[in-house]
C-alpha cells in the first residue's frame, strides 16, 4: 500500500435516489450493486485500500439498511442527516462538518461506482476535486481553471473541461475553512436548494482547489435503472 497522509473521510448517503425509481422504492441508491458489489462499497474498499481509517458516513433515507457498514468495516461511524428530505446535500456535510475539522478528509458522494480502487493512490498533495477531462458539453458539474491551475468555478455547465467525479480532497486548512464556510452558508436566505459545492464555488478565494484527473471510466455515477442494466450486462459479456 502507496503511503497517504490523509486518514479521514466523509461519505453522503442520504439522499432518496429518486431518478434510480422504483429501484430506491425500497432500497437507497448506494446499496444497490454494481458487478454484485454495493456501490458505496466500492467507495469504501477504495480509501481503505490507501489508509483512511476513520470514515464517517451520513445516512437519512432508509438509514437502517446501513447499519451493518461499521460491523463490517473499521473504523465507520453512521451520522444521521435530519434534514435530507427538505434540504439539499449542504445538510449532509453540516452534519458532518465536525469530521471535517480532525484534518485531511476525503469528501465523497456514495453513488458512485469505482472500477479501480487505485485512484486513490498516490494521496493528493493539495486539495483537488478529482475530475474526468471530457470533449464536447455538458450541462452536469464541470470546473473551470485559472492560468495556475487552480478551480475558478465549480458550476453546471461546460464544454471540453474537467467533470466532477463525485470525490474531493481537502487538505487540514482547506477542510476546516470549508466547515466554516458551510457554518456560515447554513440559515441564509436558500440554503435549502445548495448544493455543498455550491459552497465551495462560493468561496473559492479561500479554499484554493486543483484537479486531478483521473482515468475516464474509472469512475461512474449511476443515475437510472437502465444505466444500471447497462453496465451490468458490460460485466456478463
Amino acid at each position: 500500500m502507496m503511503e497517504n497522509r490523509i486518514r479521514n473521510a466523509v461519505i453522503m448517503a442520504s439522499g432518496m435516489g429518486s431518478r434510480m425509481r422504483p429501484l430506491t422504492d425500497t432500497v437507497p441508491k448506494p446499496l444497490i450493486e454494481v458487478h454484485g458489489i454495493p456501490m458505496i462499497e466500492t467507495v469504501i474498499n477504495g480509501l481503505v485500500s490507501c489508509g483512511v481509517n476513520d470514515i464517517t458516513v451520513v445516512v437519512g433515507y432508509l438509514a437502517d439498511q446501513f447499519s451493518y457498514l461499521p460491523d463490517k468495516y473499521a473504523g465507520i461511524s453512521l451520522i444521521r442527516n435530519p434534514y435530507y428530505e427538505r434540504i439539499n446535500n449542504i445538510s449532509s456535510v453540516y452534519v458532518a462538518r465536525e469530521s471535517l475539522r480532525k484534518g485531511a478528509c476525503y469528501v465523497c458522494e456514495a453513488d458512485l461506482y469505482i472500477s479501480d480502487p487505485g485512484i486513490f493512490q498516490p494521496g493528493p498533495k493539495e486539495s483537488c476535486y478529482f475530475g474526468e477531462y471530457g470533449k464536447g458539453y455538458t450541462d452536469d458539474w464541470v470546473f473551470s481553471t485559472d492560468d495556475r491551475g487552480y478551480i475558478s468555478r465549480v458550476g453546471k455547465g461546460g464544454a471540453d473541461c474537467f467533470r466532477m467525479v463525485g470525490i474531493c480532497c481537502l487538505m487540514q486548512e482547506e477542510a476546516e475553512r470549508v466547515a466554516d464556510a458551510i457554518e456560515k452558508e447554513w440559515m441564509t436566505p436558500g440554503y435549502e436548494e445548495l448544493f455543498w459545492d455550491d459552497v465551495v464555488d462560493r468561496h473559492l478565494s479561500e479554499i484554493p482547489l486543483k484537479i486531478h484527473p483521473v482515468p475516464e471510466g474509472s469512475i461512474l455515477e449511476i443515475d437510472t435503472e437502465e444505466e444500471l442494466k447497462r453496465i451490468n450486462k458490460e460485466q456478463d459479456k
